[in-house]
């Protein structure tokens, strides 16, 4: 076992606690970024002066008007940035940009004694644009190729040679939505000029190493005269890993043009239309599989929808690729990558960051597909997993560890789910209830866990013991409701070896661990936590010599436990206040600087090949719907899960992690409709869904009746902190089982066989028009294909005589675009 994953006696991780700060959350008690300004003298409020507008370009800009309003103080524009006019790493999002990109871009921002001082001031403003065509769609965009930066090609094994071997080849295409984030917090930052004219930002940021970076270029600053601090967030979910740069460039240039403290807040209003998404996708593919339904080539074309300027666009789209396999061995693929530039907000990073993506088309292909082979969908899937021992690779070029797992967790589902009864109950009500149908379906998944840029794969740590025995660490991680506080507070008590009382942690912030990575791609625990541990070990390797002198043995000998210090086979023991005080006048250094780097990651971004992850992630869900015929209304009312979180941290805040992505999940595919003007008229490329009124989210109705979820057993995950994995992410995609169970529901209304298209999300409305497609017939094996038309000289029937190693190829054209 690694000196990373072992644990030690008596650990406190592993140990069921609430989340250090749920107290303070349910009392109203905890402060957010914004709950500052209260306690900050004479703060201006900032406004942004947004066009109404999808694109053009600014030919007036008057701001004398917002002068003349009682209460405003200044407006910001392009002529007061002393240093970079951009708030993005790719230099691609002009902070005060002289072309409008999408509705509602801001062009200025207006500084007012009060909030309403400062919305009246803005809109007073006079703007004017010169307004050009507009791009709203991922098929405009596509038509027009209109698209930006990288355009990667992931390919393994001899695509030619597999489809010629393949017995049966499908067709299609498949456009899914885009998701807001919803957090609860909206985008928020502070800033104000200390007495030595440096900047300090209160900021509601995933990432304030690069906050600090970006406010610093703004402004024309180096980054020692910028401190960023992060208390705690009210959700981020990856939409506050880039996109708060801007506000607290903002909120800082203000502060430091104004000599006052300067607060940002969004309204939700603003949240939502300024604000990027999780990118929506269009796929093109072509899949082959052999006479046991075995899948032998796949080529698919995967197009994000970037919306204005780059973001993290590249690395969402290289993520979704590298995820396109999910739990299935592909041996020949080719898998293209390409960003849509469109007219919309800058999508941004989400949970899963571009790994649902890519995994919700693979398992839309077999939910489709698996009829056609005339396989149950379960069983299609279960043939195709990864296995153990075979040398099997991603399409990337990493080994597949612990293949193993991909079956034991759908195994444990199966078995805790009661499946092979409920399938045959669930048969018995179909059959006695023509108007309503039930059905459960099971997805698996694997996710990749690490940056896939290496050098963001590292985190340091600061932890100081005081004289009285108390611990204070500081990481560079963010807490935005994960827990991921929590559990630094269990590893660094752990590896002292002192009750968790003893230990208190301090807030995020640049000026005490620099040069930190976005807490995201799942990886703030292994990375945080192989920091917090290096230092705390550092401080226990000092204090064991300390005690051994006292103790009279070797340190070797000594172990601290529960907060005493005691030698192996002695009954002499040490407290640890008292051993902390006696290491003081001994003149022992009590702080120490951790440092973590993940090892063995390797990624070519040119030749998309490598080991990028760390290790994978693994879970199985099961879920089982009834679907109301006449409206296509349907309630989830079973849900049952097992997911690898290795040896857990903290397990109560793994399983509300693993519940709360699936519900995420699920709202993503089943609820949240996100709509768009794409019309042409005046209102083009307004955002429609402004409001949770017209964006549906998950509520408690949505929930399962039943809701069972477990984490899996015996797991150890060697050379992670403390043999545990992430937790973050990877539940999110569990929820594919719900919108497969819609399917097979919708299925049942029609003749056996037949390949139901749904939509994404599977709205109420989705699945009804799905329910009447089915009980046409549409895709059954006798149906011709979909969209009619021929493809490749394949008939629109879908027959065609081949010479496939297999024998007669059979092509089918599947629409879905």
């Amino acid at each position: 076992m690694s000196h990373l994953s072992e644990r030690p006696e008596k650990p406190v991780v592993g140990v069921s606690m609430p989340h250090e700060s749920a107290y303070l959350h349910v009392t109203g008690t905890a402060l957010y970024t914004d709950d500052l300004v209260y306690r900050t003298k004479d703060t201006l409020h900032a406004y942004p002066v947004q066009v109404m507008k999808t694109r053009g370009r600014v030919t007036k800009l008057n701001t004398e008007p917002a002068l003349a309003v009682p209460g405003v103080v200044r407006v910001l524009t392009a002529a007061d940035v002393p240093g970079v006019n951009d708030a993005g790493i790719k230099h691609d999002e002009p902070l005060f940009p002289d072309v409008v990109m999408y509705h509602g871009h801001s062009v200025a921002w207006v500084l007012g004694d009060t909030l309403e001082a400062a919305r009246l001031g803005a809109a007073a403003v006079e703007v004017e644009i010169d307004e050009e065509p507009s791009i709203m769609t991922l098929k405009e965009a596509i038509a027009a190729e209109s698209f930006h930066g990288a355009r990667p090609v992931m390919e393994t094994g001899d695509i030619d040679a597999g489809f010629a071997d393949s017995t049966h080849v499908f067709e299609g295409e498949f456009q899914f939505a885009d998701q807001e984030h919803f957090y609860l917090e909206t985008h928020a930052a502070l800033a104000y000029v200390d007495e030595n004219e440096q900047l300090f930002i209160q900021s509601s940021t995933q990432h304030p190493s690069e906050t600090q970076e970006i406010v610093a270029h703004v402004l024309g600053l180096h980054s020692h005269e910028v401190t960023v601090q992060c208390l705690r967030m009210g959700g981020g979910f990856g939409g506050k890993e880039m996109q708060p740069h801007g506000f607290a460039a903002i909120a800082a240039l203000g502060a430091k043009l104004t000599g006052r403290p300067v607060r940002l807040r969004l309204n939700r209003t603003q949240d939502l239309t300024m604000s990027g998404k999780r990118h929506g996708f269009h796929a093109k593919w072509k899949i082959g599989f052999d006479a046991d339904g075995r899948i032998q080539a796949l080529d698919a074309t995967l197009v994000a929808d970037g919306g204005w300027s780059l973001d993290l666009s590249e690395p969402v789209c290289a993520r979704a690729l590298c995820h396109i396999d999910n739990t299935y061995w592909i041996p020949n693929a080719r898998v293209a990558g390409l960003i849509a530039k469109t007219n919309k907000v800058s999508n941004t990073a989400f949970r899963g960051f571009g790994g649902p993506q890519g995994m919700l088309v693979m398992e839309d292909i077999l939910g489709r597909v698996a009829p056609k082979l005339g396989l149950d969908a379960m069983e299609l899937r279960k043939r195709n997993f990864y296995q153990p021992g075979l040398g099997q690779h991603t399409p990337y070029g990493q080994p597949v560890t612990q293949a193993e797992r991909i079956s034991k967790v759908w195994e444990q589902v199966e078995e805790k789910g009661g499946i092979a009864d409920r399938k045959r109950e669930i048969a018995a009500f179909n059959a006695a209830h023509p108007h309503t149908k039930r059905s459960l379906a099971i997805t698996g998944i694997k996710f990749g866990i690490s940056f896939n840029l290496t050098a963001f794969n590292q985190a340091g740590a600061l932890v100081l013991i005081y004289k009285d025995g108390s611990v204070l660490i500081t990481h560079g991680g963010t807490e935005m409701g994960q827990g991921l506080h929590t559990k630094m507070l269990q590893v660094a008590a752990t590896t002292l070896g002192i009750p968790l009382s003893k230990v208190r942690l301090a807030p995020t912030r640049t000026d005490k661990v620099p040069n930190t990575s976005a807490t995201a791609a799942s990886s703030g625990a292994d990375l945080n936590g192989g920091a917090v541990k290096n230092a705390c070990e550092q401080l226990r390797t000092r204090l064991l010599q300390v005690a051994a002198s006292q103790l009279g043995s070797n340190a070797e000998d000594v172990r601290i436990v529960e907060g005493v210090a005691r030698t192996l086979g002695s009954d002499k023991e040490l407290a640890w206040d008292d051993l902390v005080r006696t290491a003081y006048f001994q003149r022992v250094q009590l702080s120490a600087a951790g440092f973590y780097r993940t090892q063995g990651l390797h990624w070519d971004a040119k030749t998309f090949r490598g080991s990028p992850f760390k290790y994978f992630s693994y879970g199985a869900a099961a879920a089982e719907v009834e679907v109301d015929g006449f409206t296509g209304k349907y309630q989830i009312r079973r849900v049952d899960i097992v997911h690898d979180v290795g040896d857990s941290l903290s397990p109560m805040i793994d399983i509300g992690q693993v519940e709360g992505g699936f519900v995420q999940g699920a709202g993503w595919l089943t609820l949240e409709d996100m709509r768009w003007d794409v019309s042409e008229g005046p209102n083009r490329g307004r955002l429609l869904t402004q409001a949770a009124s017209t964006y549906k989210l998950p509520s408690f109705s949505e929930m399962p009746a039943e809701f069972n979820v477990s984490l899996m057993e015996n797991a150890h995950e060697e050379g992670a902190v403390y043999g545990s994995k992430a937790v973050g992410e990877p539940p999110l995609m569990l929820a594919f089982c719900v919108r497969e169970a819609l399917r097979q529901a919708a299925a049942e209304f029609g003749p056996a066989g037949v390949s139901v298209e749904l939509g994404a999300p599977a709205t109420p409305e989705s699945v009804y028009w799905a329910i009447q497609e089915a009980r046409k017939g549409e895709g059954s094996e006798d149906a011709a294909a979909v969209n009619g038309t021929a493809v490749n000289g394949v008939s629109a029937n879908g027959h065609v005589n081949g010479n496939g190693a297999n024998g007669a190829v059979r092509t089918e054209v599947l629409s879905g675009a």
